[in-house]
C-alpha cells in the first residue's frame, strides 16, 4: 500500500522522498560518531522536509534557515569548544546537508545535495574502513547516483528503476577505473591517509594500571590484531603477547620504570633465545599508542614498511608514533628464551620497592612464609610455589565482578575478597613477591585468541588483555609467572576463554545451532580479514613491489604516475577506436529502429523485423489505442524516419536517444 501511495503522489513529491531517504541513510552511518543533538537535529529537519512534500506546503523562509544555522553552530562550540577539526566539521556537514534540503526548490539545489552528499560519505572513512562500512557507503552511493539521473530526467515521469538501472551500469562501468587509480594514484601522506584522533584508539591496553582499568576491556569484542603462523602454533597457553611492563607502585597505580640510577647502571634486556624461531604475519588494528606487539620473546625486529621498531630493556617493542593506523608486519619469536641479568645488581632495588603504609596484613604474611622457608636465595623458588600454592588451595576465585576495591588492594585479595580478575591477581602477587625481596613486576599484553577455521587466522581481541607477572632468579634472569593460571588454568588455555554474552538472536541461533553462529562469525571475518589484507593494507611498498614485477628496477612515485597517465592515455585510444570501429560498423539509425521494436516486443507486442518506423507506430496503435503513450512513441518514430531520407548529424542522433529514453513505456501488465 506503501509503493503504491508513492506512486501515486506527484513527481517532484516522490523524487524529493527518494532524495530526503537517502540521506537519511548518510546519517544513519554516521550516529555512533556525532552527538545526539546532531543526529535529532537532522532527523527532526529532514522529517519536517518530508512533511513539507506530502502536503504541498511552502518551503519555510530564510529566517527559519538562519535561525537553524546559528543553533547549530552554537551547539557544535558547546559539545566540541570549537568549529575547526575533524569531528566538528563533520558534525557540522551533516547538519548543513539536512538544512540545505529546507531549499530545494530548483535541480540546481539538488544538485548541491547530491555532491554535499557524496563529500559527506568520504567523512565515514574518518572512523571506520572496515567492509561493512564499505558497503553501506556502497549502498549510499548507488542512491545518490540514482537521484542524480533522475534529475536529469526532467520530462515525464520516469520510473526510478531504470534511473537506478542506469546509475548501477556506470558504476560497474566506472569500476575499472577505479582499480586501476587504485592500485596506481601514489600513496602521499597526508594527502591518502588522515592521521587518527589519539584520544580515539582502540586499544584495551594502558601505559599505566589501576586496580578496575582492565576489567572494562575484558567483555569488549573488538579485534587486538590477526595472525598467521607459517609452520605449526604453538599452544594456546604460550601465547603471550607483550605490551607494557609495569614496575613503579605508588600503592594506587602501576607505571612503566623511572629508574633513579645512571644510565650505565640501569637493568638491560640481555635476551638469549633457544630453539627454532616462530615465524608469523600480524595483522593489527589501529590503537593509540606506539606499541608494537610481538609474541614473547622476539630477538629481531619486526618487518614493518616505512617505521623504525626498537626494544625497550622490558622486551617491549615500540615505535617512534602512535600506530593509528591499520598495519601489518611479519616477525620470528622464540618461546623459549632467558633475559634479564643472571647475578644480584642495584638496579634490581627498582623491582622490590613498596610504599609506605599499604597492605600490612600482605607484609605480614610475607614474614610468616619467610619464617616457614627460609631466608636466602636458595629458597627463592620455594617461597614462590609456596604463594602459588595458596592461589591453588586457598579458596580463591577467577571473577569479572570482584566488587570496588579500598586502599590496600593486596589486603583484600589475600584475605577478605579472595576474588578478582588477572590484574587483581598479578597486583597482589607482585605486591607478595616485593614483601619477600623477591623482583617482580607485572607485564600486561594480549594471552591466547582463537583460531579461526575458515582462513587460518588466529584472533585476538580486546577481550583478550591480560595481566601477568614476572620474577627474577638468581642465575636465570626474569622468569614468566602466570598467578591467574593458579586461580584459574583456563583462562590461560582452551577451555575457559573469555566469552562476550550474547544478544536475544544470536541466544535462540545458538540454542538451533550451536555451532552455527560461530561458524558465521568465522566466515564474516574470514571475508573481513580478507578486505583488511588485500585493501587497506594496499601500501606504498606494494605498489613499488608492482611496478618491480612490470620491469622496474628501482620504482619510486614518479614511476607511479608515469605507469597511470600511461593507462588512462590507452584506455582512452582504446576507447576512441572501439567507438569509431563500432560507429562505422553499425548503422546507428539501425540500432535505435532495433531497440524500439526491442521495447515493444519486451511489452508483448509481436513486430517482425522488416517493420519501419511508420509500421512500428501503427502497431502500437492497434494494440494499446490512442494514448498519450503511443502518440509520443508515434512521433519519436516518425522523427526517426524522417532522418533517414537526410543528412544526419551526431548532434541529432544523440537528441533522438535523450527523447527515447524519456518515452513513458506502460508495463507489460496495462493494456
Amino acid at each position: 500500500m506503501a509503493l503504491s501511495a508513492l506512486q501515486s503522489v506527484p513527481r517532484d513529491t516522490r523524487d524529493t522522498l527518494f532524495q530526503l531517504a537517502v540521506i537519511a541513510w548518510v546519517v544513519f552511518m554516521q550516529m555512533g560518531h556525532i552527538p545526539v543533538w546532531c543526529t535529532a537535529m537532522t532527523a527532526a529537519v529532514l522529517v519536517w522536509r518530508a512533511s513539507l512534500s506530502l502536503r504541498g506546503q511552502p518551503l519555510p523562509g530564510w529566517h527559519w534557515r538562519l535561525g537553524l544555522l546559528a543553533l547549530t553552530l552554537g551547539a557544535t562550540w558547546f559539545t566540541h569548544h570549537t568549529l575547526i577539526g575533524r569531528a566538528a566539521g563533520v558534525t557540522l556537514i551533516v547538519v548543513l546537508l539536512a538544512l540545505k534540503t529546507l531549499e530545494l526548490r530548483a535541480r540546481r539545489d539538488a544538485f548541491v545535495v547530491f555532491f554535499l552528499g557524496f563529500f559527506t560519505l568520504l567523512t565515514h572513512f574518518f572512523h571506520s574502513q572496515s567492509l561493512l562500512t564499505a558497503l553501506g557507503i556502497l549502498i549510499a552511493l548507488l542512491g545518490l547516483l540514482t537521484a542524480l539521473v533522475n534529475a536529469h530526467m526532467p520530462v515525464g515521469r520516469p520510473p526510478l528503476m531504470r534511473a537506478a538501472r542506469i546509475a548501477a551500469r556506470m558504476a560497474v562501468l566506472g569500476a575499472p577505473i577505479m582499480l586501476v587509480a587504485f592500485m596506481l594514484f601514489p600513496r602521499l601522506a597526508p594527502l591518502w591517509g588522515m592521521p587518527g584522533d589519539e584520544t580515539l584508539g582502540r586499544s584495551g591496553l594502558s601505559a599505566t594500571m589501576r586496580v578496575g582499568q582492565i576489567a572494562q576491556l575484558v567483555l569488549d569484542d573488538r579485534l587486538a590484531f590477526r595472525l598467521r603462523f607459517e609452520d605449526v602454533p604453538p599452544p594456546q597457553g604460550d601465547l603471550y603477547f607483550r605490551g607494557p611492563v609495569l614496575t613503579d607502585f605508588d600503592g594506587v597505580e602501576w607505571r612503566p620504570l623511572r629508574s633513579g640510577f645512571p644510565a650505565d647502571m640501569e637493568l638491560q634486556a640481555d635476551l638469549t633465545v633457544t630453539g627454532d624461531p616462530i615465524r608469523y604475519e600480524v595483522t593489527m588494528e589501529p590503537h593509540p599508542w606506539p606499541w608494537v606487539f610481538l609474541l614473547e620473546a622476539a630477538g629481531r625486529p619486526p618487518e614493518l614498511p616505512n617505521t623504525q621498531v626498537s626494544m625497550t630493556p622490558e622486551l617491549q617493542w615500540i615505535t617512534r608514533r602512535p600506530m593509528n593506523e591499520l598495519v601489518r608486519y611479519r616477525a620470528e619469536s622464540h618461546t623459549r628464551f632467558r633475559h634479564g641479568p643472571l647475578q644480584v645488581t642495584l638496579a634490581l632495588q627498582d623491582q622490590t620497592e613498596l610504599p609506605a603504609g599499604f597492605n600490612p596484613r600482605t607484609l605480614a604474611l610475607a614474614q610468616e612464609l619467610r619464617r616457614t622457608h627460609g631466608t636466602g636465595p636458595q629458597t627463592t623458588q620455594a617461597l614462590i610455589n609456596a604463594a602459588l600454592d595458596r592461589l591453588r588451595t586457598g579458596g580463591y576465585r577467577y571473577t569479572l565482578e570482584p566488587g570496588v576495591f579500598g586502599q590496600h588492594t593486596a589486603d583484600e585479595f589475600w584475605f577478605d575478597k579472595r576474588e578478582g580478575f588477572c590484574e587483581h591477581i598479578a597486583s597482589s602477587f607482585v605486591i607478595l613477591m616485593r614483601a619477600l625481596d623477591i623482583p617482580a613486576r607485572i607485564v600486561t599484553g594480549y594471552q591466547g585468541g582463537e583460531l579461526n577455521g575458515v582462513d587460518g587466522y588466529w584472533t585476538v581481541r580486546q577481550r583478550d588483555a591480560h595481566a601477568w607477572t614476572e620474577v627474577w632468579l638468581q642465575g636465570q634472569g626474569w622468569v614468566r609467572v602466570d598467578p591467574t593460571s593458579a586461580v584459574a588454568p583456563g583462562r590461560t588455555g582452551s577451555l575457559e576463554r573469555l566469552r562476550v554474552p550474547r544478544g536475544a538472536f544470536a541466544a535462540a541461533m545458538g540454542a538451533l545451532s550451536p555451532g552455527m553462529v560461530q561458524r558465521m562469525r568465522e566466515a564474516w571475518e574470514a571475508v573481513n580479514n580478507g578486505w583488511n589484507q588485500w585493501v587497506l593494507n594496499y601500501t606504498q611498498g606494494k605498489q613499488l613491489n608492482l611496478l618491480k614485477r612490470l620491469g622496474f628496477e628501482s620504482p619510486s612515485w614518479a614511476d607511479l604516475a608515469y605507469v597511470l597517465i600511461g593507462v588512462v592515455v590507452l584506455v582512452s585510444l582504446l576507447g576512441a577506436a572501439w567507438a569509431l570501429w563500432d560507429r562505422q560498423l553499425h548503422d546507428p539509425w539501425l540500432r535505435l529502429l532495433a531497440h524500439s521494436r526491442q521495447r515493444l516486443r519486451r511489452l508483448g507486442l509481436e513486430v517482425a523485423d522488416s517493420l519501419p518506423p511508420r509500421g512500428l507506430a501503427r502497431r502500437a496503435e492497434e494494440r494499446w489505442g490512442e494514448t498519450a503513450f503511443t502518440r509520443q512513441l508515434g512521433a519519436w518514430l516518425m522523427r526517426l524516419e524522417a532522418l533517414r531520407y537526410a543528412p544526419v548529424s551526431p548532434d541529432t542522433l544523440a537528441t533522438l536517444r535523450a527523447d527515447f529514453r524519456r518515452i513513458e513505456w506502460p508495463r507489460k501488465s496495462e493494456p
